[in-house]
């Protein structure tokens, strides 16, 4: 243990299991499952597909969680999956995941997350509302919402900066609030606005896959490359909906006994989301006929939903919801973040100044830097897009990490492994195979956005060889 905390600076192992849940859970829970119900809905069209669609995320992230257990075990270090693409393939690979994630993976997850908080803070206090422009120059637009959005980041990493104490009880608390909340929702949802009809109605040729055109209001039934389609675009919107719970892994040098916790964070904290997500949609379509999923105003599926059980109260209730889990989801997303960019330093290969840890042993530089860009995109209005880009990057180093356990296993035959993977090698190859195919999926059918994300991951490469040349100069 002495070994890892020298190797990993002056890091203070102060997270326990519950501490590295509540990270997983708080990361993964946005904004997302109170509102991507409605595109879902819309590109497969029947209640049958949409549980599906949240079955398959549920496996898919659970596997690849899973799967993760084995290589926390073997590298219980800040980086996490930094360092795991590093030693199973080499510096290039694990800087393309770097770069990424400081351009647009974590950064552009925090501003749009930022961006959601802002606009339900809305239903608090108007003024806070994106229509609210505050300045205005050329083509350029300033509104309350993005400004509200920037506060918060700019409040978070503050905390953060602070240590990893404060960070880490906001969390836990708030994360406690949010599955509670969730739970409870669920729970009445299900109690007073359930009926049978609707539930019924919605199982009504429930396997019937159509798409709905909000511009003409009506369904067309798909199949074939159609329906090959619209499961990929409803896919986007699931599996961003669960990502960020490798962050745990990013700060593997904080936690107690990281050869198992970190492991069993990743299961627990992907099990408990993956049951509320299902269980959210299931209470959905009890509550809502299909139609009114797909035609949610802003998609704000729970809102709908909410006005069912608790009548005109359920928009403050489901606002109030939103807000906490948002910025809990920001606050793992922050604190999370910036061990990558401090392990991407020590390799030489992000600015120097990242790898110091400040007074109260945080890496404060990187968690500064990674605000500061954050906030920059919350300024640019394209965090709609950064849902394509982001997801495509995701899973392409998702697939390469988890494919990483095989060349580790040639590689490394003797190294201790605390923890193997489970299922190994049929679900790890499994989450590569069906991974793979959704990648595939989105290239083909929506290029011109999941075409942007590849290409801004592309770009790192002249930027590694400027790096490295520079370094190199250097030393």
């Amino acid at each position: 243990m002495k070994e890892e905390i020298q190797e990993d600076g002056s890091f203070k192992r102060e997270l326990g299991l519950l501490d590295g849940t509540m990270l997983v859970v708080g990361s993964m829970i946005g904004s997302g499952i109170f509102i991507v119900s409605a595109d879902i809905a819309r590109n497969v069209g029947s209640a049958g597909w949409l549980i599906l669609i949240w079955v398959l995320t549920a496996v898919i992230t659970v596997i690849a969680a899973v799967s993760y257990g084995e290589l926390s075990a073997m590298f219980p270090k800040a980086g996490g999956q930094y360092v795991y693409l590093k030693e199973a393939y080499n510096k290039l690979i694990a800087f393309l995941y770097g770069w990424s994630l400081f351009a647009v993976i974590q950064t552009g997850t925090i501003a749009a997350v930022g961006v959601a908080f802002s606009k339900f803070a809305a239903y608090l206090y108007e003024p806070f509302s994106n229509e609210n422009i505050l300045y205005r120059a050329g083509s350029f637009e300033l509104n309350a919402a993005q400004l509200v959005s920037i506060v918060t980041i700019v409040l978070l990493t503050y905390i953060n900066s602070r240590g990893v104490k404060d960070s880490k009880m906001l969390q836990t608390v708030l994360t406690i609030i949010k599955i509670l909340s969730l739970f409870g929702l669920i729970i009445f949802g299900f109690a007073l606005a359930a009926k049978a009809e609707v539930w019924n109605a919605n199982w009504t040729n429930a396997w019937q896959t159509r798409s709905f055109s909000l511009d003409t209001m009506t369904w067309s039934p798909i199949s074939g490359s159609l329906l090959l389609s619209g499961i990929s675009a409803a896919m986007v919107g699931s599996l961003f909906s669960s990502d960020a719970w490798a962050g745990v892994t990013f700060i593997a040098g904080e936690i107690k006994n990281p050869q198992r916790n970190v492991g069993l964070s990743l299961f627990l904290g992907t099990f408990i989301v993956s049951i509320i997500y299902i269980l959210a949609n299931l209470m959905y379509i009890s509550v809502l006929p299909l139609d009114e999923i797909t035609t949610a105003k802003s998609d704000r599926v729970a809102v709908v939903a909410a006005q069912y059980i608790f009548g005109p109260a359920g928009t403050i209730i489901i606002a109030v919801m939103i807000m906490i889990s948002t910025f809990a989801c920001n606050n793992g997303l922050i604190m999370a973040g910036a061990r990558v960019y401090y392990t991407m330093a020590k390799d030489g290969l992000f600015f120097k100044k990242a790898a110091n840890l400040n007074a109260s042993d945080v890496p404060g530089w990187a968690l500064w830097a990674q605000g500061i860009w954050a906030s920059a995109l919350c300024l640019t209005g394209q965090y709609g897009a950064l849902l394509d880009f982001v997801v495509i990057i995701v899973m392409i180093f998702y697939i390469l990490t988890i494919y990483g356990i095989f060349i580790l296993r040639r590689k490394m035959p003797n190294a201790e492994r605390p923890y193997k993977a489970f299922g190994y090698p049929i679900l790890p190859a499994l989450y590569i195979i069906l991974a793979s195919a959704l990648c595939i999926g989105l290239l083909r059918y929506k290029f011109e956005t999941c075409g942007w994300g590849v290409l801004i991951m592309l770009l790192g490469i002249p930027v590694y060889y400027f790096t490295k040349e520079k370094e190199d100069s250097q030393s």
